[in-house]
């Protein structure tokens, strides 16, 4: 394969082969092991020399396959390749070889930091590495790359994935965020430098539309990983050093750069950013600027205004002084980028009330007009992705308006723009979108209100939150099928594809909540599945916050309840839904997200063993048994259910064996029940259970005295399914043992299975009639009864 790839003289065919056999090879543990001791590392460093992308493409992909998974064999590749010719390669204009690079670091700083969990026995096993020196110069490298003119915009971007996944701790009950000090030390000026970086100056590094917004982000996870006061101290020095090093009256690009820098902050950790508002000079050089000439100060200065505006709080001292400022802006520039921003700016404070219809900041009307003119942008294809973002962002605080939501789901061309940017490579919208989203499918949180408190409160003069007639159920109802309509799944669906930094867990929850309020009716569930919303969910519902996993399950569930699993979750994805359903069963939940949670469970138990084993493996088997203790009918009838699918799997029906439990007495006592449907599971799973397993129709007999008068009931049973059942059962403990056929002989049951037996049977009693007969049929094998001749 090397000599193909390195004979310049070989056919593209052959040599294109020969690459993609050598990548499979990388990713085998044997084939890799191959690769390595016969002079492989030497020979993927010629290919990496060729310049040729194709074939440093295959050299880096097989060099990934190679590290993941094993210390010893990364740290030798690591020292043959060097780090430096590694980053330089991700520095490259070319987003694929970034991609690539970016892939190939990630598996060297997992094998080196033992994240990549695989076991090895033998010398790997046998080596103990030192891998801090490695691991620090990676980040070094890294940090580097974010200030060096050399790197183009997607390898920052790409330097800056990295460090958001690898520096924070990724759970803070550990205590060593280490690697936050050091970055912090080293490198928060880099980074910094970046967030400062303003697009249209002639001194400005290659960005990519999402560079600033992954170095924001950046920020924000550095400052939360942070564990006491003194730490964030240092961080906020370092922050007002750098900005304060910037002010400089001769020079206004400095000027220009410190306040942008102050705008990226606040996109991040906006209590900091709150702080360095209030620095001597920060609010004076905004002023100055959005008087400024330059377009390029202009939009700096009034995006900074826009950030600083998030809190209510800060919102009333920039309406006091902003307004106007703004409103000056908007009335006299003719340039339509700066007209965008100070609208948002406006939207952003008219807003500031949230969806309290009483605390209106505006007068009646001056919020739809400001939505009007956001939607005429949003639909302006003319307009550059970036400024059409701004239009986004001002829906996004004035969709908290009912009557906006309302106007804005009816204007088809607005909402499918939307949707379309929401599918650029502009990642940094996404947040916009989802909260836009959000807004108009109400599925945010809502205080429960008591009345008595709204009493006291009107009479102590206090403020009431009133709720707007259109977020009432119907109008959002309505509002949930336009966006169908409009195809919000499949701009969801990519949204949630976005491999970056970007995609917050804070974003990806609004995501989920958007999904669960989609999927509330069981009629729009089906467009949900075309649309692929199915698959969409699952990464949902495994990574991101508490309360987005609770969400994104909650819809899965909601879906997996009343659709075929095959279509709605193709192929092996389907095993990946049962944890989050699993997830929802624990009682800390409410009750309804516990029904749907049993009633997806039945669903998916029911189509294969496999899927049965992987239900019993993620210990689901105590929560449904606890629900059949359930006293609600509902949530009882759902376990019972689940229940009678899950018992057709060989190691359940071991656990109904085993001595020392109640689990088969329990089954029993449910046919007994009043309730039809729980009767009708109950007896379905003591049907399989004595079919499968001669023991436990024994073991039946034992359990409780109530067996045969519950037995009989069953037999006897208005409900043609639930008798059926009942007597399947009599026949399975007939087939079981003589002795146990005798009693039951000698009991009231054969009157019961000769009066049944005698019936003619019409369509619907044919199987039940045919039962019973192959009940007397089993007696009289026995020898108990003889034919009347």
């Amino acid at each position: 394969m090397f000599e193909i790839l390195l004979d310049q003289n070989s056919e593209a065919d052959k040599r294109e082969k020969a690459a993609n056999n050598l990548i499979v090879l990388g990713r085998e543990e044997a084939g890799a092991e191959r690769i390595f001791q016969n002079n492989g590392v030497a020979l993927l460093l010629q290919l990496l020399d060729t310049k040729r992308p194709e074939l440093v493409l295959a050299a880096v992909r097989t060099l990934s396959g190679m590290c993941s998974g094993h210390q010893a064999r990364t740290t030798a590749i690591l020292h043959g390749v060097r780090i430096n010719q590694i980053c330089s390669l991700m520095a490259m204009e070319n987003e694929e070889m970034s991609l690539a690079v970016c892939s190939l670091l990630q598996a060297i700083i997992d094998s080196l930091s033992g994240e990549d969990k695989r076991e090895h026995r033998g010398k790997e096993e046998a080596l103990v590495l030192d891998t801090k020196k490695d691991l620090k110069q990676i980040t070094n490298h890294l940090l580097d790359m974010l200030v060096s003119k050399k790197v183009s915009g997607q390898g920052r971007d790409q330097a800056l994935n990295l460090l958001n996944k690898n520096v924070p701790r990724k759970d803070l009950a550990i205590h060593d965020n280490s690697r936050t000090i050091y970055v912090v030390d080293n490198g928060l000026r880099k980074i910094l430098k970046v967030v400062g970086q303003v697009p249209d100056l002639p001194s400005c590094l290659p960005l990519t539309d999402n560079t600033r917004m992954l170095a924001s982000i950046l920020i924000n996870k550095l400052y939360d990983d942070l564990r006491c006061d003194p730490e964030r101290e240092h961080f906020r020095k370092i922050c007002e050093e750098y900005i304060t090093s910037k002010f400089d009256p001769q020079d206004m690009d400095k000027n220009v750069n410190a306040i942008q820098t102050v705008s990226g902050i606040l996109q991040g950790p906006f209590d900091l950013g709150n702080q360095l508002l209030g620095m001597k000079g920060v609010m004076e050089v905004m002023v100055a600027l959005c008087g400024s000439e330059r377009e390029a100060d202009q939009l700096v200065a009034v995006e900074a205004l826009i950030h600083a505006s998030t809190k209510l709080s800060r919102a009333t001292f920039i309406i006091t002084n902003g307004v106007s400022l703004l409103k000056q802006i908007y009335k006299t520039t003719q340039n339509e980028k700066i007209k965008i921003r100070t609208l948002v700016g406006l939207c952003k404070l008219g807003s500031a009330g949230g969806t309290d219809y009483g605390l209106r900041q505006f007068a009646e009307g001056s919020t739809e007009k400001l939505a009007k003119q956001c939607r005429k942008w949003l639909c302006n294809a003319t307009i550059d992705t970036q400024t059409r973002r701004w239009a986004v962002e001002g829906l996004a605080y004035l969709t908290l308006d009912a009557d906006v939501k309302d106007d804005f789901v009816q204007d088809i061309p607005a909402l499918q723009a939307m949707f379309e940017l929401a599918k650029t490579s502009d990642k940094t919208i996404l947040y916009s979108v989802a909260t836009t989203l959000v807004n108009c499918t109400n599925s945010y949180d809502v205080k429960e209100v008591i009345p008595e408190l709204v009493q006291l409160a009107r009479f102590s003069k206090q403020h009431v939150p009133e709720e707007h007639p259109k977020d009432k159920k119907d109008f959002v109802d309505m509002r949930v099928k336009r966006l169908l309509k409009a195809g919000v799944i499949s701009a969801l669906a990519c949204m949630v594809k976005a491999d970056s930094a970007i995609l917050t867990d804070q974003t990806k929850e609004l995501l989920a909540r958007v999904f669960l309020a989609l999927c509330d009716n069981a009629r729009d569930r089906g467009t949900i599945v075309a649309q692929g919303g199915g698959k969409a969910l699952i990464p949902l519902a495994l990574e991101g916050t508490d309360v987005g996993k609770v969400k994104a399950a909650h819809a899965l569930a909601k879906i997996a309840a009343v659709s075929n699993p095959d279509i709605a979750f193709p192929g092996e994805r389907v095993y990946e839904v049962v944890r989050p359903l699993v997830s929802l069963l624990d009682t800390q939940r409410d009750g309804l997200q516990n029904y749907e949670a049993l009633l997806g469970l039945t669903n998916l138990s029911g189509r294969s063993d496999k899927l049965r084993q992987k239900i019993f493996k993620e210990r689901a088997l105590p929560d449904i048994e606890n629900y059949m203790f359930e006293n609600h009918d509902q949530l009882r009838q759902a376990a019972t259910e689940c229940m009678c699918n899950m018992v057709v799997n060989k190691e359940i029906q071991e656990r109904f064996l085993a001595d020392g439990n109640d689990r088969l007495k329990l089954v029993v006592l449910l046919c007994g029940e009043d309730d039809e449907k729980v009767q009708n599971a109950a007896a379905g799973a003591l049907a399989m259970l004595t079919a499968a397993q001669k023991k436990l129709c024994l073991k039946m007999t034992q359990v409780t005295p109530q067996w045969l008068e519950i037995l009989q009931r069953l037999c006897l049973h208005d409900q043609l399914s639930v008798q059926h059942r009942g007597l399947v059962i009599a026949y399975n403990l007939l087939a079981a043992d003589a002795e146990l056929a005798k009693k039951l002989v000698e009991s009231e049951l054969l009157e019961i299975l000769t009066m049944v037996a005698k019936q003619e049977p019409d369509e619907k009693k044919a199987a039940v009639v045919q039962t019973a007969r192959e009940c007397l049929i089993k007696c009289m094998d026995y020898g108990f009864i003889k034919p009347v001749s």
